[in-house]
């Protein structure tokens, strides 16, 4: 089909433009009396058409402005589930960034549910695309878009499912990264028609496993609606991680039950409230994975959708020759030194927070919100705005503290009361644990502690500076050593390469510096064990990863699946792996059963001891009343680590010991990173016996629990860590 624009021209000329009777800084569409108020920003249109679909029939009108950049009215007679879209005149000049082509319907990009699949094909480019590989957009395109594109749905937006919000504190908050449908697509417990959907997510049997878990807070990657890249498409692949944006507004439709697609998008939104309401009931908080640095629209040859059509210059970070400047690798940036794109990502965030009920977000890529162009800055107006907004400021903001711009690595930058993925951290563990145990294992040496002990420590380094004196604290560093990007946790200790074949890419994707060891035998070891002694160390080299970071100064934050050993394979880049691959397998033998034991005991032991998790950075000094200090390192004989020791790559043995004063027990950490048995002195401490409570080179965790004097002999395994707390203080 092919649009003619003098035809819905002179149509939409004998129909009655709407003076704006509306509140028209309220952008999107939203049923007001009898009918619905309309907005939305086109600051470099002529004119801008509502497109309501009643009965299949487009039913347009004509929209006033602009005022202010805004298009806006009142219709009479829409109703709640009517799909709507626009459509946009204006200059047509792609070297000056103007792409305006009425022949495509726009999604308004407030809207709160969206509809139908987006097609590709020609028909959603807004120039002649006539390939199969996107070109420069010379030649506006005269196909509609009407029946391949997605449509926005009007929406009630006043019901609300939500209770009160669980409202865990930081120095309590263990984060579980997971994905809405990979989770429970296999979990047998929970009936088929909700596996992978977010009534599934939050059905009894998947939330009997994450307070077991003991986890408190469950990241979602990202739900908002999404489109695969063209790139994908002609794969037969999709974007399974979801990091393509469509509607900063609307939940991702596939993830909600066949009957609430059925039913519709006001069904698949009361769906995702409902997952919010009965996680809270169980005292789990949400935070949305969130894309707010680019759209599906890619680059200057990709679909005309939404912003593109609406105001290209406005949304997207364009150079001085008009082209897109790319710091996400996504085609496209959006510009957050433009007003209109930090209202729009304000207003997202405000409305899954006010009207959803989620709890907080992390936001991938985050350098680029914060970017003046080029330069990066913790003072942003986007990051002033939100850290500042009533609404925003209590809720849990993460940073993904990164981007591919220039000067984009930022760790530890960002704004209090921001936390920031660290990434430093992830590294020196698995350096620590593995690398440096496979140079040692082949008769070389590994790098220094000194880097491990900044990380045990809360990464002060990273942390302790900023607008608050001090620093952020300790828990604005999330200690992670694994995310949905890279290996799993039994993949990092099974490959020393990655395995990609699936995606496609000739094994070119995902990256290559991984820290990973495969202990002597690369893959799952489908066939007997050699001597019975690669399997156990792997398990063992688990238990040491998870120990550290949950013993670490900081937030934890687990890998959805670690937790029972699930494997992708050695995939350390599933974003198109929408299967087996991806999804967690539920089959457990019974050593992942032990590992969720672990798992749960390890979060346990944190959660009950405030020493495993302290709120401030340590002095090494004794605070107020205190005759210990905060925190003390010593060796492997029980004396105070001397300084030039941490820069020895021979000297991995080192005691962590911190104050439990006032209200807590005192903890000690032992690591022994060598390939041999040490013999290690228990430190005096201030007095009383240690218990040991954890070993990592437990299988499960024991209840018969010795108990070591200070000045005592014990014995710790080749690369493994203890933990012991004081019997009395």
């Amino acid at each position: 089909m092919r649009f003619n624009s003098m035809v819905i021209f002179m149509e939409a000329a004998q129909r009655p433009v709407f003076a704006a009777a509306s509140d028209m800084h309220r952008l999107g569409v939203h049923p007001v009396g009898d009918g619905v108020d309309v907005a939305v920003v086109a600051t470099r249109a002529t004119r801008v058409d509502v497109c309501f679909f009643i009965d299949g029939i487009e039913v347009n009108h004509s929209l006033e402005g602009p005022t202010m950049g805004i298009w806006h009215g009142h219709i009479p007679g829409v109703r709640a589930g009517t799909q709507y879209g626009f459509r946009v005149w204006g200059r047509w000049n792609p070297q000056a960034g103007l792409r305006h082509n009425p022949a495509k319907l726009l999604i308004d990009p407030y809207a709160l549910a969206l509809e139908r699949p987006v097609v590709h094909g020609p028909e959603i480019y807004d120039y002649k695309w006539d390939s199969g590989a996107p070109g420069f957009p010379h030649t506006p395109s005269e196909l509609d878009s009407a029946d391949h594109t997605a449509r926005a749905v009007v929406v009630d937006s006043r019901f609300s499912a939500y209770s009160s919000r669980p409202r865990h504190s930081w120095d309590h908050t263990v984060i579980y990264e997971a994905h809405v449908r990979g989770l429970t697509k296999l979990l047998p417990g929970v009936p088929e028609r909700l596996r992978g959907t977010y009534a599934g997510l939050a059905h009894p049997y998947t939330v009997s496993h994450l307070t077991r878990l003991g986890i408190t807070t469950l990241e979602l990657l990202p739900v908002h609606a999404k489109m695969p890249e063209p790139g994908l498409t002609s794969k037969g692949k999709p974007n399974y991680w979801g990091y393509n944006t469509l509607g900063f507004f609307a939940p991702e439709p596939s993830y909600a039950t066949a009957e609430a697609q059925a039913a519709g998008g006001q069904a698949v939104l009361a769906e995702f409230k409902g997952m919010v309401h009965l996680l809270h009931e169980a005292g789990i908080e949400v935070i949305l994975d969130v894309v707010h640095n680019h759209t599906c629209e890619g680059g200057m040859g990709g679909p005309s959708l939404s912003f593109r059509g609406l105001d290209n210059p406005t949304y997207y970070l364009m150079d001085e020759d008009n082209s897109y400047l790319d710091y996400t690798g996504c085609g496209n940036t959006i510009d957050f030194r433009h007003t209109r794109a930090v209202q729009m990502t304000l207003d997202s965030l405000r409305y899954w927070v006010a009207e959803v009920g989620v709890d907080g977000f992390r936001f991938d890529l985050a350098v680029t919100l914060a970017r003046h162009q080029e330069h990066f800055t913790p003072y942003h107006a986007f990051l002033v705005a939100m850290t500042t907004d009533p609404i925003l400021r209590d809720a849990k903001l993460i940073a993904e503290p990164w981007d591919l711009g220039p000067y984009g690595w930022r760790t530890g930058q960002f704004p209090a009361p921001m936390a920031d993925w660290n990434d430093r951290f992830r590294n020196s563990v698995r350096t620590f644990w593995l690398s440096d145990a496979a140079a040692q294992a082949r008769g070389g040496a590994g790098q220094s502690p000194a880097d491990l002990g900044y990380r045990l420590a809360g990464s002060a380094d990273l942390f302790g500076h900023g607008e608050v004196p001090g620093g952020r604290s300790p828990l604005a560093s999330v200690n992670f050593v694994t995310s949905h990007d890279g290996f799993t946790m039994l993949d990092l200790v099974s490959f020393d390469r990655k395995h990609n074949e699936a995606n496609d890419e000739e094994n070119r994707d995902g990256s290559n510096d991984n820290h990973s060891w495969n202990h002597g035998s690369e893959g799952m070891l489908t066939k007997a064990d050699p001597g019975g002694v690669i399997l156990p160390l792997r398990r063992r080299s688990i238990r040491n990863l998870l120990g550290s970071m949950f013993v670490s100064a900081g937030t934890p934050m687990l890998l959805g699946g670690d937790e029972i050993g699930r494997s992708q394979g050695g995939n350390n880049n599933a974003y198109c792996q929408d299967n087996e691959i991806s999804w967690v397998d539920w089959d457990l033998a019974p050593w992942q059963e032990s590992l969720f034991s672990t798992v749960a005991y390890l979060i346990r032991l944190r959660r009950e001891n405030p020493s495993l998790r302290p709120t401030r950075f340590a002095s090494g000094r004794p605070i107020g009343d205190d005759e210990l200090p905060d925190l003390t390192w010593y060796d492997s004989h029980g004396n105070p680590k001397e300084s030039h020791t941490w820069h020895d790559p021979h000297q991995r043995v080192i005691q962590l010991l911190r104050s439990g004063s006032p209200h807590g027990r005192d903890s000690l950490v032992v690591i022994n990173g060598e390939l041999n048995p040490i013999e290690v002195t228990v430190p005096a401490g201030r007095g009383p016996n240690y218990a040991l409570m954890w070993d990592s080179e437990w299988e499960l965790p024991e209840s018969d629990l010795d108990t070591f004097a200070p000045g005592e002999t014990v014995t710790v395994e080749a690369l493994s860590m203890q933990v012991y707390l004081s019997t009395g203080n």
